[in-house]
């Protein structure tokens, strides 16, 4: 099994995705100087469509796509995702070659006007493509009028500063790759809120088969970063969970113990069932179904069938 000598990174071309992608090849680039690592940026159907929700077009899923069919036919070698944008059961002949250590797993709250959540006035107009986040705000603040929100972090930024929105709702960690640290007014963190199963963590996908270019994705890998993420997907995974169910897990490991909590919303009424429970963290998928069916146990099944 020899070492690969070049490596083809199928990409998205928004700038979020490009710096994931070019933040993994500066990092295989560095532990094996020898390897040529060049990026092939392609357009998927996901950033194509941006004029309906994501869970009217078919889910995040849209967003690998054709960078598994450039995989499969030889014009790329590897894929990188945000883990969150990935779906809990990958095509047959796909893997998760490796997954990077986790930056902010959390939400943030931007606003041009308002410094926290809790300032926002009475029936503010609040932006979010996210049916979890939709969940989460209802339940805090029924008042709000949300709004959905579709485009890149820059157009939605742009959109924001427009005058469109009161505010809106980002992943912390995609502002802060992109150099918008600053533009983050409050993090929405645990334990009042919660984000999307693996949020914040960077996936490598590769053909099933390529071993030789899973041994070299071997150094990126984090292990403490999968157990927890492991967790949360196996939650969401156990609910039959997509981007089209308001669904959050998140996952803490310390040692030996695995701490998870989990969510199912509704994005209509706001209603919120919650479920935290703590297990081994050599058995993380054995805790994830554990949240899950107490989820289920009280009535997150209703919840998930209304959305049929």
């Amino acid at each position: 099994m020899s070492t690969p000598q070049r490596l083809r990174i199928a990409t998205r071309q928004s700038a979020l995705a490009l710096w994931q992608s070019e933040h993994v090849a500066s990092r295989l680039r560095e532990r094996h100087p020898a390897l040529v690592v060049e990026l092939v940026p392609m357009t998927t159907r996901g950033d194509q469509v941006l004029d309906r929700p994501l869970a009217q077009i078919g889910g995040k899923g849209l967003f690998l796509k054709e960078l598994e069919v450039a995989m499969q036919a030889g014009h790329a070698d590897i894929a990188v995702h945000s883990l969150k944008d990935v779906p809990m059961e990958l095509e047959a002949g796909f893997a998760i070659g490796a997954i990077l250590a986790r930056a902010d797993p959390f939400d943030a709250f931007v606003s041009s006007r308002f410094e926290r959540f809790d300032d926002l006035p009475q029936g503010a107009r609040v932006g979010t493509s996210s049916l979890r986040r939709q969940a989460q705000l209802r339940a805090r603040r029924p008042d709000l009028e949300l709004l959905d929100l579709r485009g890149n972090v820059n157009t939605r930024l742009a959109k924001l500063d427009n005058g469109d929105f009161d505010a809106i709702i980002l992943a912390a960690a995609g502002l802060q790759r992109l150099g918008f640290n600053q533009r983050i007014r409050e993090r929405l963190a645990a334990p009042g809120w919660l984000p999307a199963a693996a949020q914040g963590a960077i996936a490598i996908e590769i053909r099933e088969a390529d071993h030789a270019i899973r041994d070299l994705l071997s150094d990126l890998h984090d292990q403490t970063t999968a157990i927890r993420v492991e967790a949360e997907r196996a939650m969401t995974r156990r609910l039959q969970g997509s981007c089209q169910v308001p669904i959050a897990a998140y996952a803490e490991c310390e040692g030996e113990r695995l701490r998870l909590s989990g969510l199912v919303g509704d994005a209509a009424t706001g209603e919120l069932l919650r479920h935290d429970a703590e297990g081994r963290s050599d058995a993380p998928i054995a805790l994830g179904i554990t949240v899950a069916e107490a989820l289920l146990e009280a009535g997150a099944g209703r919840l998930l069938s209304s959305l049929g």
